[in-house]
Protein backbone atom coordinates (compact mmCIF):
# COMPACT_ATOMS: atom_id res chain seq x y z
CA UNK A 1 0.00 0.00 0.00
CA UNK A 2 2.52 2.80 0.63
CA UNK A 3 4.45 1.49 -2.46
CA UNK A 4 1.42 2.93 -4.56
CA UNK A 5 0.95 5.92 -2.01
CA UNK A 6 4.03 6.73 -1.80
CA UNK A 7 5.69 6.11 -4.52
CA UNK A 8 8.74 4.23 -3.37
CA UNK A 9 10.55 1.04 -5.21
CA UNK A 10 8.87 -2.28 -4.67
CA UNK A 11 10.64 -4.43 -2.68
CA UNK A 12 10.84 -8.13 -4.27
CA UNK A 13 7.95 -10.39 -2.90
CA UNK A 14 9.25 -14.19 -1.48
CA UNK A 15 7.65 -17.10 -3.62
CA UNK A 16 5.49 -17.40 -0.46
CA UNK A 17 3.77 -14.17 -0.58
CA UNK A 18 2.97 -14.11 -4.13
CA UNK A 19 -0.58 -14.59 -4.78
CA UNK A 20 -2.15 -15.73 -8.07
CA UNK A 21 -3.81 -13.20 -10.56
CA UNK A 22 -7.39 -15.12 -10.11
CA UNK A 23 -7.12 -14.58 -6.38
CA UNK A 24 -5.66 -10.85 -5.72
CA UNK A 25 -5.41 -10.15 -1.60
CA UNK A 26 -6.89 -8.02 0.38
CA UNK A 27 -4.27 -5.90 0.86
CA UNK A 28 -3.88 -5.57 -2.86
CA UNK A 29 -7.56 -4.76 -3.35
CA UNK A 30 -7.69 -2.01 -0.72
CA UNK A 31 -4.54 -0.22 -2.53
CA UNK A 32 -6.64 -0.32 -6.10
CA UNK A 33 -9.11 1.71 -4.09
CA UNK A 34 -6.90 4.45 -2.98
CA UNK A 35 -6.21 7.53 -5.19
CA UNK A 36 -2.01 6.85 -6.29
CA UNK A 37 -1.09 10.28 -4.86
CA UNK A 38 2.67 10.97 -2.81
CA UNK A 39 1.75 11.22 0.79
CA UNK A 40 1.83 14.77 0.81
CA UNK A 41 -1.38 15.02 -1.27
CA UNK A 42 -2.81 13.19 1.68
CA UNK A 43 -2.03 15.80 3.80
CA UNK A 44 -2.70 18.49 1.53
CA UNK A 45 -6.16 17.29 1.41
CA UNK A 46 -6.28 16.92 4.96
CA UNK A 47 -5.73 20.77 5.51
CA UNK A 48 -8.18 22.07 2.95
CA UNK A 49 -10.61 19.96 4.24
CA UNK A 50 -9.79 21.18 8.09
CA UNK A 51 -9.84 24.87 6.65
CA UNK A 52 -12.93 24.43 4.86
CA UNK A 53 -14.73 22.82 7.95
CA UNK A 54 -13.26 26.05 9.99
CA UNK A 55 -14.71 28.54 7.27
CA UNK A 56 -17.92 26.94 6.44
CA UNK A 57 -19.08 25.30 10.23
CA UNK A 58 -19.63 28.81 12.03
CA UNK A 59 -21.53 29.97 8.84
CA UNK A 60 -23.23 27.01 8.85
CA UNK A 61 -24.07 27.22 12.76
CA UNK A 62 -25.19 30.90 12.08
CA UNK A 63 -27.39 30.00 9.05
CA UNK A 64 -29.48 27.68 10.87
CA UNK A 65 -29.90 29.79 13.59
CA UNK A 66 -31.30 32.85 11.19
CA UNK A 67 -33.47 30.58 10.28
CA UNK A 68 -35.03 29.36 12.63
CA UNK A 69 -35.36 33.28 13.87
CA UNK A 70 -37.16 33.93 10.49
CA UNK A 71 -39.57 30.86 11.17
CA UNK A 72 -40.28 32.24 14.26
CA UNK A 73 -40.89 36.03 12.57
CA UNK A 74 -43.13 34.41 10.29
CA UNK A 75 -46.36 34.31 12.51
CA UNK A 76 -45.36 37.41 13.94
CA UNK A 77 -45.12 39.43 11.11
CA UNK A 78 -49.23 38.99 10.78
CA UNK A 79 -49.87 41.90 13.82
CA UNK A 80 -46.29 43.56 13.78
CA UNK A 81 -45.13 43.86 9.89
CA UNK A 82 -43.00 46.34 10.48
CA UNK A 83 -40.88 45.24 13.21
CA UNK A 84 -40.14 42.19 11.14
CA UNK A 85 -39.40 43.25 8.47
CA UNK A 86 -36.44 45.84 9.66
CA UNK A 87 -35.86 42.61 12.12
CA UNK A 88 -35.18 39.86 9.44
CA UNK A 89 -33.42 42.26 7.38
CA UNK A 90 -30.90 42.79 10.21
CA UNK A 91 -30.51 38.92 10.60
CA UNK A 92 -30.04 38.50 6.77
CA UNK A 93 -27.37 41.20 6.77
CA UNK A 94 -25.36 38.92 9.53
CA UNK A 95 -25.59 35.80 6.85
CA UNK A 96 -25.35 37.60 3.80
CA UNK A 97 -22.05 39.40 5.01
CA UNK A 98 -20.85 36.26 6.47
CA UNK A 99 -20.68 34.38 3.07
CA UNK A 100 -19.49 37.51 1.45
CA UNK A 101 -16.15 37.43 3.50
CA UNK A 102 -15.69 34.03 2.74
CA UNK A 103 -15.25 34.38 -0.62
CA UNK A 104 -13.71 37.55 -0.74
CA UNK A 105 -11.34 37.94 2.91
CA UNK A 106 -10.56 34.07 3.59
CA UNK A 107 -10.64 32.56 -0.08
CA UNK A 108 -9.50 36.25 -1.45
CA UNK A 109 -11.87 36.79 -4.67
CA UNK A 110 -10.77 40.38 -5.51
CA UNK A 111 -14.14 41.94 -6.90
CA UNK A 112 -13.81 44.84 -9.54
CA UNK A 113 -16.50 47.26 -9.01
CA UNK A 114 -17.25 49.95 -11.66
CA UNK A 115 -19.80 52.87 -11.39
CA UNK A 116 -20.12 53.03 -7.62
CA UNK A 117 -19.81 56.14 -7.56
CA UNK A 118 -23.24 56.78 -9.20
CA UNK A 119 -25.33 55.00 -6.39
CA UNK A 120 -26.41 56.68 -3.51
CA UNK A 121 -25.95 55.88 0.33
CA UNK A 122 -29.31 54.35 1.76
CA UNK A 123 -31.10 54.55 -1.55
CA UNK A 124 -34.28 51.84 -2.30
CA UNK A 125 -33.89 50.99 -6.03
CA UNK A 126 -35.02 47.93 -8.80
CA UNK A 127 -31.91 46.23 -9.73
CA UNK A 128 -31.58 44.41 -13.22
CA UNK A 129 -28.49 42.00 -14.10
CA UNK A 130 -27.44 39.81 -16.42
CA UNK A 131 -27.17 35.81 -14.48
CA UNK A 132 -24.55 33.96 -15.48
CA UNK A 133 -24.10 31.49 -12.78
CA UNK A 134 -24.71 30.95 -8.88
CA UNK A 135 -21.87 33.33 -8.17
CA UNK A 136 -22.99 36.07 -9.69
CA UNK A 137 -24.98 37.42 -5.89
CA UNK A 138 -21.53 38.13 -4.44
CA UNK A 139 -21.13 40.45 -7.36
CA UNK A 140 -24.38 42.13 -6.47
CA UNK A 141 -23.94 41.65 -2.60
CA UNK A 142 -20.20 44.08 -2.93
CA UNK A 143 -22.54 46.55 -4.60
CA UNK A 144 -24.97 46.48 -1.85
CA UNK A 145 -22.29 47.04 0.76
CA UNK A 146 -21.07 49.98 -0.63
CA UNK A 147 -24.61 51.09 -0.97
CA UNK A 148 -25.38 50.59 2.62
CA UNK A 149 -28.47 47.85 1.46
CA UNK A 150 -26.79 45.10 1.74
CA UNK A 151 -29.71 43.49 4.69
CA UNK A 152 -32.32 45.30 2.60
CA UNK A 153 -32.00 42.81 -0.69
CA UNK A 154 -34.93 41.20 -1.66
CA UNK A 155 -34.43 38.43 -4.93
CA UNK A 156 -36.69 37.40 -7.00
CA UNK A 157 -36.41 33.26 -6.14
CA UNK A 158 -37.51 29.96 -7.11
CA UNK A 159 -41.41 29.43 -5.58
CA UNK A 160 -40.25 25.71 -4.76
CA UNK A 161 -38.17 27.18 -2.21
CA UNK A 162 -41.20 28.15 0.00
CA UNK A 163 -41.66 24.45 0.98
CA UNK A 164 -38.16 24.11 1.90
CA UNK A 165 -38.46 23.82 6.03
CA UNK A 166 -36.69 26.98 7.83
CA UNK A 167 -35.34 28.38 4.76
CA UNK A 168 -38.63 28.79 2.66
CA UNK A 169 -40.36 30.10 5.78
CA UNK A 170 -37.76 32.64 6.39
CA UNK A 171 -37.53 33.73 3.06
CA UNK A 172 -41.33 34.17 3.17
CA UNK A 173 -40.70 36.16 6.08
CA UNK A 174 -38.34 38.17 4.84
CA UNK A 175 -40.78 39.70 1.85
CA UNK A 176 -38.52 37.64 -1.17
CA UNK A 177 -41.21 37.43 -4.14
CA UNK A 178 -41.68 33.78 -5.11
CA UNK A 179 -42.65 33.53 -8.56
CA UNK A 180 -43.18 30.57 -10.29
CA UNK A 181 -42.91 32.22 -13.64
CA UNK A 182 -46.75 31.64 -14.93
CA UNK A 183 -47.70 35.43 -15.18
CA UNK A 184 -51.27 34.86 -13.47
CA UNK A 185 -49.85 33.81 -9.93
CA UNK A 186 -46.45 35.88 -9.98
CA UNK A 187 -48.44 38.83 -10.92
CA UNK A 188 -50.36 37.90 -7.52
CA UNK A 189 -47.33 37.39 -5.59
CA UNK A 190 -45.10 40.35 -6.74
CA UNK A 191 -48.68 42.73 -5.23
CA UNK A 192 -48.06 41.21 -1.75
CA UNK A 193 -44.09 42.02 -2.04
CA UNK A 194 -45.27 45.14 -3.43
CA UNK A 195 -47.70 46.31 -0.72
CA UNK A 196 -45.29 46.62 2.23
CA UNK A 197 -42.97 48.17 -0.19
CA UNK A 198 -45.45 51.16 -1.46
CA UNK A 199 -48.13 51.07 1.75
CA UNK A 200 -45.37 50.50 4.18
CA UNK A 201 -42.35 52.26 2.71
CA UNK A 202 -40.12 49.56 3.43
CA UNK A 203 -36.05 50.32 2.47
CA UNK A 204 -35.73 47.73 -0.59
CA UNK A 205 -33.24 46.72 -2.89
CA UNK A 206 -35.60 44.30 -5.38
CA UNK A 207 -33.63 42.01 -7.13
CA UNK A 208 -33.93 40.58 -10.55
CA UNK A 209 -32.01 38.62 -13.27
CA UNK A 210 -34.00 39.90 -16.10
CA UNK A 211 -33.09 37.26 -18.22
CA UNK A 212 -35.13 34.89 -16.15
CA UNK A 213 -32.33 31.73 -16.46
CA UNK A 214 -28.56 31.46 -16.50
CA UNK A 215 -26.64 31.93 -19.98
CA UNK A 216 -25.33 28.74 -21.68
CA UNK A 217 -24.64 28.71 -25.13
CA UNK A 218 -27.62 26.24 -26.49
CA UNK A 219 -29.80 29.14 -24.48
CA UNK A 220 -27.80 31.71 -26.49
CA UNK A 221 -28.56 30.15 -29.88
CA UNK A 222 -32.63 29.80 -28.57
CA UNK A 223 -32.37 33.63 -27.71
CA UNK A 224 -30.87 34.59 -31.54
CA UNK A 225 -33.65 32.71 -33.19
CA UNK A 226 -36.66 33.93 -30.99
CA UNK A 227 -34.69 37.72 -31.69
CA UNK A 228 -34.58 36.62 -35.61
CA UNK A 229 -38.28 35.94 -35.38
CA UNK A 230 -39.79 38.94 -33.44
CA UNK A 231 -37.29 41.31 -34.97
CA UNK A 232 -35.45 41.80 -31.83
CA UNK A 233 -32.05 43.24 -30.57
CA UNK A 234 -30.14 40.92 -28.62
CA UNK A 235 -27.09 42.26 -26.54
CA UNK A 236 -23.88 40.49 -27.32
CA UNK A 237 -23.03 37.70 -24.57
CA UNK A 238 -26.71 37.81 -23.23
CA UNK A 239 -30.30 36.14 -23.02
CA UNK A 240 -32.73 38.68 -23.84
CA UNK A 241 -34.59 39.75 -20.80
CA UNK A 242 -38.44 38.89 -19.82
CA UNK A 243 -40.09 42.18 -19.65
CA UNK A 244 -43.50 41.95 -17.87
CA UNK A 245 -41.62 41.39 -14.28
CA UNK A 246 -39.56 44.95 -14.58
CA UNK A 247 -42.84 46.78 -16.10
CA UNK A 248 -44.30 45.38 -13.13
CA UNK A 249 -41.79 46.54 -10.79
CA UNK A 250 -41.46 49.85 -12.18
CA UNK A 251 -44.98 50.85 -12.50
CA UNK A 252 -46.03 49.84 -9.02
CA UNK A 253 -42.89 51.31 -7.06
CA UNK A 254 -42.30 54.69 -9.03
CA UNK A 255 -45.95 55.15 -6.82
CA UNK A 256 -43.94 55.53 -3.59
CA UNK A 257 -40.95 57.91 -3.45
CA UNK A 258 -38.88 56.39 -1.67
CA UNK A 259 -38.03 53.90 -4.05
CA UNK A 260 -36.24 56.51 -6.49
CA UNK A 261 -33.91 54.70 -9.37
CA UNK A 262 -33.36 51.30 -11.18
CA UNK A 263 -29.77 50.02 -10.87
CA UNK A 264 -28.19 48.23 -14.30
CA UNK A 265 -25.80 46.07 -13.22
CA UNK A 266 -23.51 43.84 -15.97
CA UNK A 267 -21.51 40.75 -14.30
CA UNK A 268 -18.56 39.32 -15.98
CA UNK A 269 -15.88 36.87 -14.92
CA UNK A 270 -12.82 35.12 -16.42
CA UNK A 271 -10.90 32.01 -15.74
CA UNK A 272 -7.24 31.75 -16.27
CA UNK A 273 -7.08 34.74 -18.14
CA UNK A 274 -8.42 32.78 -21.90
CA UNK A 275 -11.90 31.64 -20.61
CA UNK A 276 -14.85 34.66 -20.92
CA UNK A 277 -17.76 34.44 -18.69
CA UNK A 278 -16.76 31.20 -17.22
CA UNK A 279 -17.01 31.74 -13.19
CA UNK A 280 -16.25 29.65 -10.07
CA UNK A 281 -18.49 26.59 -9.61
CA UNK A 282 -20.56 27.66 -6.40
CA UNK A 283 -19.06 24.85 -4.13
CA UNK A 284 -15.16 26.74 -5.60
CA UNK A 285 -16.53 29.82 -4.29
CA UNK A 286 -16.29 28.66 -0.65
CA UNK A 287 -13.89 26.07 -0.67
CA UNK A 288 -10.99 27.19 -2.85
CA UNK A 289 -8.15 29.83 -1.41
CA UNK A 290 -6.77 32.22 -3.63
CA UNK A 291 -9.45 32.84 -6.16
CA UNK A 292 -7.80 35.83 -7.39
CA UNK A 293 -4.98 34.23 -8.58
CA UNK A 294 -7.39 31.88 -11.26
CA UNK A 295 -10.76 34.27 -11.87
CA UNK A 296 -11.28 37.95 -12.62
CA UNK A 297 -14.19 39.41 -11.28
CA UNK A 298 -16.18 42.34 -12.38
CA UNK A 299 -19.31 44.27 -11.92
CA UNK A 300 -20.63 47.44 -13.18
CA UNK A 301 -23.49 49.40 -12.17
CA UNK A 302 -25.11 52.34 -14.07
CA UNK A 303 -27.88 54.45 -12.01
CA UNK A 304 -31.32 55.68 -13.93
CA UNK A 305 -33.41 57.63 -11.99
CA UNK A 306 -37.31 55.75 -11.82
CA UNK A 307 -38.60 59.50 -12.47
CA UNK A 308 -37.10 59.62 -15.99
CA UNK A 309 -37.99 56.61 -16.71
CA UNK A 310 -41.02 56.00 -19.38
CA UNK A 311 -44.63 55.89 -18.23
CA UNK A 312 -45.92 53.37 -21.05
CA UNK A 313 -45.55 49.58 -20.94
CA UNK A 314 -44.61 49.53 -24.23
CA UNK A 315 -41.83 52.27 -24.22
CA UNK A 316 -40.65 50.63 -20.71
CA UNK A 317 -40.17 47.21 -22.48
CA UNK A 318 -37.99 48.71 -25.06
CA UNK A 319 -36.06 50.88 -22.25
CA UNK A 320 -34.75 47.52 -20.77
CA UNK A 321 -34.01 45.98 -24.24
CA UNK A 322 -31.71 49.28 -24.84
CA UNK A 323 -29.99 48.60 -21.39
CA UNK A 324 -29.33 44.82 -22.50
CA UNK A 325 -27.88 46.20 -26.05
CA UNK A 326 -25.50 48.69 -24.11
CA UNK A 327 -25.04 45.83 -21.41
CA UNK A 328 -23.89 43.73 -24.50
CA UNK A 329 -21.34 46.11 -25.01
CA UNK A 330 -19.57 46.32 -22.17
CA UNK A 331 -19.37 42.63 -22.19
CA UNK A 332 -17.85 42.82 -25.58
CA UNK A 333 -15.58 45.68 -24.67
CA UNK A 334 -14.41 43.82 -21.18
CA UNK A 335 -13.87 40.17 -23.77
CA UNK A 336 -11.42 42.57 -25.78
CA UNK A 337 -9.60 43.53 -22.88
CA UNK A 338 -9.26 39.77 -21.98
CA UNK A 339 -8.34 38.86 -25.17
CA UNK A 340 -5.21 41.41 -25.22
CA UNK A 341 -4.28 40.76 -22.12
CA UNK A 342 -5.06 43.86 -20.36
CA UNK A 343 -6.87 44.15 -17.15
CA UNK A 344 -9.54 45.03 -15.43
CA UNK A 345 -9.98 47.58 -13.19
CA UNK A 346 -12.15 50.42 -12.06
CA UNK A 347 -11.43 52.67 -15.01
CA UNK A 348 -12.22 49.60 -17.69
CA UNK A 349 -15.21 51.13 -18.78
CA UNK A 350 -14.43 55.05 -18.91
CA UNK A 351 -14.18 56.23 -22.21
CA UNK A 352 -16.34 53.33 -23.69
CA UNK A 353 -18.91 54.52 -26.14
CA UNK A 354 -22.18 52.98 -26.15
CA UNK A 355 -23.79 53.06 -29.57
Amino acid sequence: MLDRIGQMPAAKASPLSTASPSAPTCTAAAADLLPRWPLWHYWSYCRACLRCASLLLPWLAELLVADLLLSLLLPVSVVLPDTCYHASSRIAEAIWRGIQAIFTRANRARIVVSGAEGMRQGESAVVVSNHVDWADFYMIQELALKAGMLGRCRWFAKQQLRWVPFLGWGLWAMGMCLVSREWTHDRKEMARVFRGVVERRWPVWLIAYSEATRFTSAKRLEAEAWSRAHDKRLGQYLLYPRTKGFIACVQNLRKTEHVSAVYDVTIAYANNEREFQAPPRFTETLLLPNLDERWRFFVHVERYAIAELPHSDAELALWLEDRWVEKGQRLAHLRKLLADGQKWDESSMSGLRLD
